[in-house]
């Protein structure tokens, strides 16, 4: 941590400069592995085994995906979702960003003294719909309870495995020039509606979050593209900060394109009305796929196929240039650099 931060700020958790900044100096030496340098969603994890042959034994190669994420959203629910949900599609979705197939999850629940038993109920129904929508099993996991005034509420803690299917790699780090870059919808929702809720702010229309899980559009997405090159679901830091660390992973740059980024109408609204800006909003239903400039085309045919990829759509490309950086052409014809924020728009929506 820098010498001007000798205690953690509540931006330190937005996503953005400072929370890379607490990984690449306080987490990271400490933990340093080549498992975990990837900085990909989820850990791929190989493992030897052997499998019979008529010939004898030979070596096969298992690689397991695993990941792990907590969960503080406030409030617990909103519209579109509740924590439970987005516990369970959170883990799923980092597991899919690998390429994994997710199977099997962890819930730990860190539970304030004095919260409603009919919200505990409510929130593991969701987590049991969920994981069924997903096609997961919850197979463990913990309770603790904790002094009123510790959390609001309630804490979820989810991890994650999943198997990688042989010969599929797929990471930030692989991006080539050249490549098109895929956003599956509308990008805001998720953080847009938590942020009314919590404030409850009396906009015109309901913005809903768009919390989904998104293995079985990642499943589709590989039955057209088997050579997929990275993807990442842009949660906390949103569409913004998952291109720049792609960017950096790959040492490339990416050109999008403002007037080709969707957005909904009262997500647009709220942003502008609030000061907000929408590329940097967190999303929990939205994926950014980078993949051929030829098989462009027939992804996103295949996105459009499935529900939470009705809206796919080619926002940019990757280009030649010296430096690893994210640059947008405005819809008036200029350039403007996209980087990391230094802190956060607001906390708490993931």
């Amino acid at each position: 941590m820098s010498v001007s931060h000798s205690r953690v700020l509540l931006a330190h958790g937005s996503g953005g400069k400072l929370a890379s900044e607490l990984l690449s100096t306080i987490f990271l030496p400490p933990f340093a592995n080549p498992i975990l340098k990837t900085m990909d969603d989820s850990a791929v994890c190989p493992f030897m085994d052997e499998v019979s042959t008529s010939g004898g034994k030979e070596p096969l190669e298992i690689r397991v995906a695993f990941t792990t994420d907590s969960y503080v959203v406030k409030p617990l629910f909103f519209p579109g979702g509740d924590i439970g949900r987005l516990a369970v599609c959170g883990t799923v979705n980092d597991l899919s960003m690998v390429g994994a197939n997710p199977r099997y999850l962890s819930a730990a629940f860190i539970v304030e003294e004095g919260l409603p038993t009919s919200c505990l109920r409510r929130v593991v129904g969701s987590m049991k719909k969920a994981a069924r929508e997903a096609g997961v099993s919850i197979v463990t996991g913990d309770t603790k309870v904790v002094e009123r005034g510790s959390v609001d509420g309630l804490f979820i803690n989810t991890a994650g495995i999943g198997l990688v299917p042989p010969g599929r790699k797929v990471s930030g780090a692989l991006v080539q020039e050249g490549d098109s870059v895929i956003l599956s919808g509308p990008v805001a929702n998720h953080g847009i509606s938590v942020l009314l809720e919590r404030e409850r702010m009396g906009f015109v229309g309901t913005v809903q979050s768009d919390v989904a899980p998104l293995n079985h559009l990642v499943s589709r997405m590989f039955e057209t593209c088997p050579n997929l090159r990275a993807l990442r679901d842009p949660t906390r830091g949103g569409v913004a900060t998952s291109l720049v660390e792609i960017s950096r992973q790959s040492g490339v740059t990416i050109r999008i394109f403002e007037e080709k980024i969707p957005i909904d109408p009262d997500v647009a609204g709220a942003c502008e009305i609030l000061g907000y800006d929408p590329l940097y909003v967190a999303n929990e239903g939205k994926l950014l796929a980078f993949v051929p400039r030829a098989e462009a085309p027939l992804v996103v045919e295949a996105m459009r196929s499935i529900e939470q990829g009705r809206g796919a759509v080619v926002i940019g490309e990757v280009t030649g240039g010296p430096d690893a950086r994210v640059l947008m052409t405005t819809r008036i014809g200029g350039t403007r650099v996209v980087d990391m924020l230094s802190g956060g728009q607001f906390p708490r929506i993931c």
